[in-house]
């Protein structure tokens, strides 16, 4: 499927990516399609391990193109061939500014106009709604004063959009609610840092959310950088909630208010976590998890478990903990 959101550049081979590393070409130039993660790259594709976290999505990525550094070699299938960088994160920020030259810009759609109600099949709206090209919106939807709807995006049937909402680079389904003041589709926040500035890390994936979800007022919802930011089916997001690129949230969890998740970290199916709680990034929440409101989750989370506190542990020691200090 291509990418409805950022144009990819054609035709551009393995010696233009080697140029842009600073590395020796080679003699056979052959044309690479795009840049993926390893579980979703083709044998075509690009890809990149710089973490063991991801030993086994690199057992069975189907690229056969992948950068790392030095101390990842060892692990690396023997039929991949290996881009070698001292940098992985940084390589893939000019790779993927290569293949899609507009990605780091988070630039306002001025292409946007007034809706014509028209267009749309019994949809209902107010006062100064703005709509960018290639909008689809389904039947029997509402939406809200002052809301923006950026070009190429997609929202379902019977879905209600408040007031001051900003949507761009989102597929949203049917039944979904999403309140005042909430922004979807944003940049990310990925950076590095050199010397006195700091480098942007470019933005390729799209917001999903599901069927019957409710997003919270003032909720924001970055897309993702590689990969797609993704809520479940009725999955509930309560006000202030902030979800981070990359971020995977499963079917049928509660998230109370001012809740933060760091990005890449996936959430399992029937999650509950309590207000004012941070999720680290790049973990791992099973299904039916627990946490407990003001708790700071630094480790993975198996399924079918309740924790609590700074850093989060089982509740029963929490509160063993916590009853022997008082």
């Amino acid at each position: 499927m291509s990418n409805p959101f950022f144009k990819k550049k054609k035709n551009i081979k393995i010696n233009d990516i080697l140029i842009l590393l600073n590395q020796k070409k080679q003699k056979v130039n052959y044309l690479v399609n795009d840049i993926k993660e390893l579980e979703t790259a083709s044998k075509d594709d690009i890809t990149f391990f710089n973490s063991i976290k991801y030993l086994e999505f690199i057992k069975k990525t189907k690229s056969r193109l992948v950068i790392t550094n030095k101390k990842f070699l060892s692990v690396i299938p023997s039929h991949i061939h290996i881009i070698e960088v001292p940098n992985v994160l940084l390589a893939i920020s000019h790779i993927t500014s290569l293949f899609y030259p507009n990605s780091v810009n988070d630039n306002s759609d001025l292409n946007v106009s007034r809706i014509n109600k028209n267009d749309f099949k019994n949809l209902k709206f107010g006062n100064n709604v703005l709509i960018g090209k290639n909008v689809k919106i389904g039947k029997n939807c509402s939406i809200g004063h002052n809301t923006i709807i950026e070009k190429n995006v997609s929202i379902g049937n019977n879905c209600k959009i408040g007031n001051n909402v900003v949507i761009k680079n989102s597929i949203i389904g049917n039944y979904t609610n999403i309140l005042d003041g909430a922004i979807l589709g944003k940049k990310g926040f990925g950076f590095f840092p050199k010397g006195n500035s700091n480098i942007r890390y470019p933005h390729i994936g799209a917001v999903i959310i599901g069927n019957y979800v409710e997003i919270g007022c003032n909720n924001t919802i970055d897309r993702g950088s590689l990969s797609n930011t993704v809520i479940g089916d009725g999955t509930f997001l309560d006000n202030q909630v902030h979800v981070a690129h990359n971020v995977k949230i499963g079917k049928n969890c509660i998230i109370t208010a001012q809740v933060g998740f760091a990005g890449s970290s996936s959430i399992g199916n029937k999650v509950m976590i309590g207000g004012q709680a941070g999720i680290s990034g790049h973990l791992v929440i099973g299904d039916n998890v627990k946490i407990g409101g003001g708790s700071g989750v630094i480790k993975n989370i198996p399924s079918n478990t309740k924790v609590m506190g700074y850093p989060a542990k089982n509740i029963r020691n929490f509160l063993k903990d916590n009853k022997i200090n008082d």
